[in-house]
């Protein structure tokens, strides 16, 4: 990575040059300049609720950008929203989004945790903190923040906008959502805040609160949302179109590779920082960014290794070199029910099981399979395949 410049403006035009927005105008600058003058770095801010258990590619361009920061002398505090995460980020919600368990929530927050070490610098330029540090407050303090801003001021926001005028429920809960997450710039003196373009709102709010405890006023940089592997939405693990940065390097390579053409673009730039060579087909281009995505996160081995695999068994319609083996077992009438296999071996409900089977995409041998039952004699030391991607050899049990 290219070293940052030192001079204020410089640097900020550097550290903004691929954000959405870098606000208020000038703002960042000023900011670099001020803890140049008081010989300190930076406090960059960063909140993520616990929601899921695994960062995936699209968690990664924030933190691109916080590694930026990094690289140009500043520290990050990478907030854990295991409080914020009870309640739940409406941002670019239609409906109030299911509240996690504590356990749930403690879980993911150790899995995320480890998970960022994948792209932050772990040393004296990181600091991981949990807002249920100071938000777990007496009331008297909660009444205090709630007096910082107005339902008004609440509504101007688009999504609880629109679901207020098509009558939709909006719980009192999130509409603190966006106050709690500005105490945290205020329990952590935070001069510079980041999150995706949906997080405007939040982000500025925060200034009105850090005003309102007395504090100066953060700058705030927005990047981009990362198009999920469908190229429409963006990428969640709730909507099913993510690429987690551990999935396996097969899955990592063979995700990447059914993006749409339209989102190939966008992704080698939000991703790589740099656009598609212009010598590259399409499809020769994706092969590239998946190669590079696995070799990042996995090493050069595991790309080449996911490479072949997908040109094996994608392509070639083949089984991999290698797969797990799995034993079953037979029904009193020598009939074994495909559904519950396919749910035991991979790993998958019975509806999803059935699902797979009635869309065709379950094989024995390499012959599609098209009803629920076969005989135990087929599948003992067969090859059974599920979708693209899963392959276990089958054995009897004894």
């Amino acid at each position: 990575m290219a070293n940052a410049p030192s001079e204020p403006r410089a640097q900020a035009a550097w550290l903004g040059r691929n954000a959405v927005d870098a606000l208020p105008d000038g703002a960042l600058a000023q900011k670099i300049a001020g803890a140049r003058e008081a010989q300190r770095p930076l406090r960059v801010k960063l909140g993520i609720d616990a929601t899921a258990p695994d960062i995936h590619l699209g968690h990664t361009v924030v933190l691109q950008k916080l590694r930026e920061f990094q690289d140009a002398g500043h520290v990050v505090v990478l907030i854990i929203g295991d409080y914020t995460g009870r309640v739940g980020d409406p941002s670019g919600r239609s409906k109030t989004r299911p509240v996690l368990t504590g356990a749930e929530i403690d879980r993911n927050a150790e899995t995320f945790r480890r998970q960022a070490a994948h792209v932050l610098a772990e040393d004296e330029r990181l600091e991981v903190r949990h807002n249920g540090e100071w938000l777990d407050m007496p009331a008297e303090k909660l009444f205090g923040l709630a007096r910082t801003a107005t339902v008004a001021q609440m509504l101007e926001r688009d999504d609880f906008a629109k679901r207020y005028r098509a009558g939709e429920p909006i719980s009192v809960l999130e509409l603190l959502y966006p106050l709690l997450q500005g105490y945290d710039s205020v329990a952590i003196d935070a001069d510079v805040e980041l999150g995706g373009t949906d997080q405007t709102f939040n982000l500025l709010l925060g200034r009105d609160v850090q005003r309102a405890y007395g504090k100066a006023e953060q700058a705030v940089l927005t990047v981009p949302l990362l198009p999920g592997t469908d190229g429409v939405e963006k990428m969640s693990k709730s909507l099913g179109n993510d690429i987690g940065v551990t999935d396996p390097p097969e899955d990592m390579y063979g995700k990447t590779m059914s993006i749409p053409d339209e989102a190939l673009a966008t992704w080698w730039d939000l991703l790589l920082g740099t656009s598609p060579p212009a010598s590259l087909t399409p499809y020769d281009a994706k092969h590239e960014l998946a190669r590079r995505l696995v070799a990042r996160f996995h090493g050069e081995e595991a790309a080449e290794r996911a490479a072949a695999h997908f040109k094996r068994v994608v392509v070639g319609h083949q089984a991999p070199d290698d797969m797990p083996e799995s034993d079953f077992d037979a029904g009193d009438n020598g009939e074994v029910h495909l559904p519950a296999v396919l749910a035991d071996v991979f790993g998958i409900s019975r509806s999803e099981a059935r699902r797979v089977l009635g869309q065709g995409g379950v094989r024995v041998d390499g012959e599609p399979v098209d009803g629920p039952d076969l005989p135990a004699e087929r599948l003992d030391g067969a090859v059974l395949q599920a979708g693209r991607r899963r392959f276990v050899r089958l054995r009897r049990r004894a």
